[in-house]
């Protein structure tokens, strides 16, 4: 037994000083940085790149590339909430205000709730709000958990194909290992056509997190109350949380958020219009990132 104890502590070492050598490397491989470049390449997204691309450096390189390449014409930390609101109205998807039992942010998706029609905003809302996730983890996690309420859904309301593609790209390519597990509560069986297609956009480690829980299928039931506890679960999934969406008392917490998140980018902005309702900060956030970058 000692000697099995002895073997695996030593693999553990040597994977260790690998995975280790392998961040040096693919930190050298990719040069100086400068502004948000730099403020986004910590050690820990070094790692969540390298984990994505099984510690190939190459591969992780032209990952973190490409991550740095979208991020610089998107914006994605300059997103502020005045721009995306109405997408929030009812409530579609939202930060909850509970974390799951190891801590990660979690996010209440309600695509039954959909209430508007331009894409490309939608996919925006969902990226400023997968921002925000990440702004709100505690110290030492770093991924989010999401809940998917299909009451509601329909054929008729759900996203084109080519909307769900995107969407799992970006969140594939440029946020690698922040999602921890998406549960997938109750959908109608109708779903299951629209499924067998949006699944092959899945690289095989997303596919691995994506769970389907139906109320009478009590093994299902139980892994996702492995990972909640049930007061905070809410009622439509199946716990005795009861959760009422409240879109303006949401939207002054996400203009708190959006104050915090300018802070942490190092942009010098004057958000006082946005904190009284109006469009948006009245001085343009700097593009290069002026805050040193986080240790």
């Amino acid at each position: 037994m000692f000697s099995r104890w002895s073997n695996s502590h030593q693999n553990q070492e040597n994977d260790s000083l690998r995975h280790e050598s392998k961040f040096n490397e693919l930190r050298a491989a990719l040069g100086p940085l400068s502004g948000c470049s730099l403020k986004y390449c910590t050690d820990a997204c070094l790692r969540r790149y390298l984990e994505a691309r099984n510690w190939n450096v190459e591969k992780s390189k032209k990952m973190l590339e490409e991550t740095l390449k979208w991020r610089s014409t998107y914006k994605p930390e300059e997103i502020r909430w005045p721009e995306v609101a109405v997408e929030g109205e009812t409530g579609k998807v939202y930060r909850a205000n509970f974390h799951d039992r190891h801590g990660r942010t979690v996010l209440i998706l309600r695509p039954g709730k959909q209430n508007t029609t331009a894409m490309d905003n939608q996919l925006r809302h969902l990226v400023y709000l997968i921002e925000n996730a990440i702004l709100n983890l505690p110290d030492g996690q770093e991924q989010m958990a999401w809940l998917i309420d299909f009451t509601g859904w329909t054929l008729s309301n759900s996203v084109p194909i080519k909307s769900a593609r995107d969407t799992i790209n970006i969140l594939q390519n440029h946020y690698p290992e922040r999602l921890a597990i998406a549960f997938l509560y109750n959908p109608p069986r109708i779903f299951e056509a629209f499924w067998k297609i949006v699944k092959y956009f899945l690289d095989a480690k997303t596919f691995q997190k994506v769970k389907f829980v139906y109320p009478k299928n009590k093994d299902s039931v139980e892994l996702m109350r492995s990972y909640f506890d049930e007061e905070n679960l809410p009622t439509e999934f199946g716990g005795k949380a009861v959760l009422e969406y409240n879109h303006e008392e949401f939207s002054k917490q996400m203009i708190q958020d959006d104050i915090k998140s300018a802070n942490l980018w190092g942009f010098d902005e004057k958000l006082q219009s946005v904190g009284n309702g109006h469009s948006g900060p009245e001085v343009a956030p700097e593009p290069d990132c002026l805050a040193p970058p986080a240790s």
